[in-house]
């Protein structure tokens, strides 16, 4: 071989190590790229997986909350029935003559509150004496208070409170001591 293929060999072999080194450069960024790619698309659908699943957590929940009170207009439609019971056994009550229908209306009056009871309905029980709570009372009328110890608490309670599970439906109006 003479000098000037040698000088070409040589020139040859460095060419081929540089487009080799190319080739390895590009190759490593190309699988670099396929990684990031990847990565990006692996946190895409663990985000979009997370989003579903609170989702369907949140609709469950819904759903349970509609089912416990599905029926609370039915139960406020029943309240001012409990209401007249209550307000006929305190009447008849006074009335020694009416034993019989007392008996009558206080079976029926039963049976009601059994099964609004078995549906959610609970009585929340309020009396003169407690503690006036904003959240859980509805004042209709401030009066002087009768004792000291009766100041900003309740005197009286107008009409009785419900819950249907854990929402209350209907407040209890109470009288409060000024």
């Amino acid at each position: 071989m003479g000098k000037k293929d040698k000088k070409e060999a040589v020139k040859d072999a460095e060419l081929n190590d540089s487009t080799a080194n190319e080739t390895q450069v590009e190759e490593v960024s190309v699988e670099e790229q396929l990684k990031e790619e990847l990565s990006k698309e692996k946190d895409k659908f663990l985000r979009l997986f997370a989003e579903f699943e609170n989702y369907k957590r949140r609709t469950s929940k819904e759903r349970v909350d509609l089912f416990k009170t599905a029926s609370e207009d039915v139960m406020l439609a029943m309240l001012p029935v409990l209401d007249d019971f209550e307000r006929a056994l305190t009447h008849i009550e006074d009335d020694k003559e009416a034993e019989e229908l007392r008996k009558g209306v206080l079976l029926i009056y039963n049976k009601l509150l059994n099964t609004l009871n078995q549906k959610g309905l609970q009585k929340m029980e309020v009396n003169a004496g407690d503690v006036f709570d904003a959240d859980l009372h509805e004042a209709i009328t401030q009066i002087p208070a009768p004792t000291d110890d009766l100041k900003g608490k309740i005197v009286d309670v107008v009409e009785k409170g419900y819950k249907l599970g854990e929402k209350v439906i209907r407040f209890p109006k109470v009288v409060i001591g000024q």
